[in-house]
């Protein structure tokens, strides 16, 4: 008797916002259902691994709630009412729309929208060869990495560093401003089998005792902001005890004995009163740090969500310039390996007819911008009408109360191509069902490894759901944009744009799977010089001068400080809110997605804050109390829990939760803010002040 043939595991990649971007292998079980998600355990980054929720993707497929159907809405913006039409419908009054805004208004009264709801070039990034062709309102994206690049970039001159395999000859591995085992979960597998096999130190830096600190040697938390101070002191220690290594710098460093000077009232005690770090935790990793040159610096992107956290991370990526770590087969650094793979997107994004004059609207700055806010409009007319693909900004915007009202608008037309009914989903006036990542053909790549990844269509959508392709070009045949890659299908704009990129083909990728573009160990390493031209890394920074790709420098740019240091640039607690609050990573959400798979939400359970138990004591609040959190901005109701693993005076809620999830409607970043912060604006959704109270019994169970 034959036996039935099990799935047919197929090769794909991870389409979401993560730096491991994981090579997958995808059980296929009949023409539309997916089953179970592995990691593939050829692949030399992701080794067989992939983190919990990513491996149950199942349940996003196939969830009961998916949107199937375009809609357009009934009632009320925000009250969920609405009625099923065509899709000939929906894309007809979405072009009426942008030609009516256009008419009377101007192009630029026209928003495309997005961001990182799939890494996939295609699909992502397409919707600006819209933008190009028609001259609506450029987007500069703010949201997630401008801080950390640019404070990256300050020193080393190009965004690249050491390959993240090389972890295995590792002496030292610092994970710092990131909680790896939450967000990149194959950090800890290169850094863990290090250990193992030649007992590598595992070392962790950030502001509360995470998952990532419970598998760590050495647990570093300090107070939110201050990096750059401990960055400093252990520069001091590393020059004091004869650790810095001198020819390295007088080679490879401008200003090295200007550096060690500035750095001599940086002391350790210095460092600890601003950080809450004791003196003699910031000596004992001094000392570690001086005697493992060897030592790899994993660089999150906790530095892209402060206020100082470019210069926190110019200070933070200069100690492996001090020791000379960058010499070492296993030393050195790595924030994002994003400018080595050399990609020539003008069919994607339509570039060979973008107009530079027109103005780039800022990303974080969707609240202020939506209210009218002239600033924040660069001095132009008001946004009309919203095309958004792949974000979510009602929940992941910063400055949430000014967002509500800008999408309140009556006069302001939203159309919204997405996979569930997200907050932003709920305020649109059209909703378009979108595919996910396993019902079409996408191209990506690794920002924190070195392959170029391919993630073919493997089953049919579920009912109307079409890919972000195929709406682009659809709503650009109906508004007039001309461009030749609204023709092709997106198997053809990934193979064009692989042969221009002078990366092969389409069919040498399918038969590959991916291709490791990792570069040699001297150019990685900076060996032949760092990215400019006299090859020497920026211990003093030219702020405002800065490489970052931006449209204009923002805030106190003039203030920032040159040599590595502590910037008091954050919003510092004070006697009307003396706590800071960072809302740092949820394990089983991914910004916005997953909110809605019955797991993740399980073992999520509900929005709390972490709060130290003397501070708690302190305000009479208890484990498991319901308490309102008030910043600058606005309020938002949550439960506390206690716990030990934070410095006092810090609160951390793990986000980001649905605005439903909140008693009021109040999502988390009701308390962030949209301003933009220097050199190059960003998010800084972990820098924020804050008071706590505990709410009365009457308003607690209202």
């Amino acid at each position: 008797m034959n036996r039935p043939l099990g799935p047919i595991r197929r090769a794909s990649a991870c389409p979401h916002d993560c730096p491991s971007t994981c090579a997958l292998e995808i059980e296929v079980l009949d023409r539309n259902t997916m089953g179970r998600v592995y990691g593939a355990a050829d692949n030399s980054f992701t080794k067989g691994v992939i983190c919990a929720k990513v491996a149950r993707y199942a349940e996003r497929v196939h969830h009961k709630d998916r949107l199937l159907h375009p809609l357009m809405r009934t009632g009320p913006k925000g009250s969920g009412q609405y009625r099923r039409i065509s899709w000939d419908e929906a894309l007809d009054r979405t072009a009426e729309a942008m030609l009516a805004a256009e008419r009377d208004f101007g192009a630029e009264s026209v928003w495309p929208y997005y961001y990182a709801g799939t890494m996939g070039l295609v699909m992502r990034d397409g919707i600006n060869r819209l933008r190009n062709a028609k001259r609506y309102s450029g987007q500069y994206s703010t949201i997630c990495t401008s801080l950390s690049w640019s404070g990256y970039l300050a020193g080393h001159g190009r965004m690249t560093g050491t390959d993240p395999r090389e972890m295995a000859q590792s002496d030292c591995i610092v994970l710092w401003g990131t909680n790896a085992v939450v967000t990149q979960v194959n950090v800890m597998t290169h850094a863990a089998s290090a250990r193992k096999k030649r007992g590598t130190k595992i070392v962790a830096v950030d502001v509360y005792d995470n998952a990532t600190m419970q598998q760590a040697d050495v647990k570093i938390i300090l107070k939110p902001g201050t990096d750059g101070a401990l960055a400093c002191a252990l520069m001091h220690v590393l020059f004091r005890d004869g650790h810095a290594d001198r020819a390295y710098l007088a080679k490879f460093a401008d200003h090295p004995a200007e550096f060690e000077a500035h750095l001599a009232s940086r002391t350790p005690q210095w460092a600890s009163d601003i950080t809450g770090v004791p003196v003699a935790d910031i000596e004992a990793l001094a000392k570690l740090l001086g005697e493992r040159p060897r030592t790899f610096f994993r660089l999150g992107y906790g530095f892209a969500r402060s206020r100082n956290g470019a210069a926190s991370m110019h200070a933070v990526s200069a100690i492996p310039v001090v020791m000379g770590a960058w010499q070492y087969e296993g030393g050195g650094a790595l924030h994002s390996n994003s400018g080595m793979f050399g990609w020539r997107k003008t069919l994607i994004e339509g570039l060979d007819v973008r107009d530079p004059k027109v103005r780039e609207l800022d990303q974080t700055r969707i609240g202020p911008i939506l209210t009218g806010e002239t600033q924040a409009l660069c001095g132009g007319g008001p946004v009309k009408m919203l095309l958004i693909q792949n974000t979510n900004p009602m929940s992941v915007a910063p400055d949430q109360d000014k967002v509500k009202q800008g999408f309140a608008r009556e006069d302001l037309f939203t159309v919204v191509h997405e996979q569930v009914m997200t907050d932003t989903a709920r305020m649109a006036d059209i909703i378009l069902p979108a595919t996910m990542f396993v019902e079409h053909d996408d191209v990506y790549q690794g920002g924190g490894q070195q392959h170029i990844l391919l993630g073919p269509k493997l089953i049919e959508p579920p009912g109307e759901c079409r890919n972000n392709h195929e709406v682009i070009s659809a709503i650009a045949k109906r508004v007039g944009a001309e461009h030749p890659a609204f023709a092709m299908d997106p198997r053809e704009l990934i193979d064009r744009t692989l042969q221009a990129s002078n990366r092969g083909t389409l069919a040498e990728l399918e038969e590959k799977r991916w291709l490791d573009v990792q570069q040699p160990f001297e150019e990685a390493h900076f060996l032949k010089g760092f990215g400019w031209p006299d090859g020497k890394f920026r211990l003093k920074a030219d702020w405002p001068g800065n490489p970052y790709a931006a449209p204009a420098k923002f805030g106190p740019v003039h203030d920032m400080p040159a040599f590595p240091d502590y910037w008091t640039a954050i919003e510092l607690a004070d006697e009307v809110f003396p706590f800071r609050l960072t809302t740092s990573p949820a394990r089983n959400f991914l910004n916005s997605s997953f909110t809605e798979t019955p797991t993740s939400l399980a073992k999520e359970e509900r929005p709390d804050v972490l709060i130290h138990p003397d501070d708690a004591e302190a305000h009479g609040i208890e484990d498991g109390d319901k308490v309102e959190l008030e910043s600058p901005r606005g309020k938002v109701r949550l439960h506390a829990k206690l716990f030990e693993g934070l410095r006092r005076g810090v609160l951390v809620a793990e986000s980001i939760w649905p605005n439903s999830a909140y008693e009021d409607g109040k999502g988390i970043n009701t308390l962030t803010g949209a301003d933009a912060p220097a050199p190059v604006g960003g998010g800084a959704f972990h820098d924020n002040k804050v008071a706590i109270r505990k709410l009365p019994a009457t308003a607690a169970q209202a």
